[in-house]
């Protein structure tokens, strides 16, 4: 499974790989807006979407090239790695996988 994490702590990026290749997940994190966001976005299963630490114009861009191609998006307001936790196992335990 892919999954794309946008916005967060640029300190936290390694923290956030460590956590999504647990759930043997293929991570991609940006926390910072790029020019080219939304080709660099892919087509990943899974978005998850730090509001807190993400500009409106970040947050418009890689919501939009999500829903083109059909991922799952999930919005928290907290960017911390327990709720990135929380977030892949209730989207583990919904999809009935790991």
């Amino acid at each position: 499974m892919s999954v794309v994490i946008v916005g967060g702590h640029d300190r936290m990026v390694s923290q956030y790989k460590k956590i999504c290749r647990a759930y043997r997940c293929r991570v991609k994190v940006f926390t910072q807006m790029s020019g080219n966001l939304k080709e660099m976005i892919g087509s990943p299963d899974l978005l998850i979407l730090f509001t807190n630490t993400v500009s409106h114009k970040m947050a418009r861009c890689a919501v939009n090239e999500a829903e083109k191609r059909h991922a799952d998006i999930v919005r928290c307001h907290t960017s911390s790695g327990t709720a990135l936790n929380e977030i892949l196992e209730q989207h583990y335990h919904d999809s009935g996988r790991r």
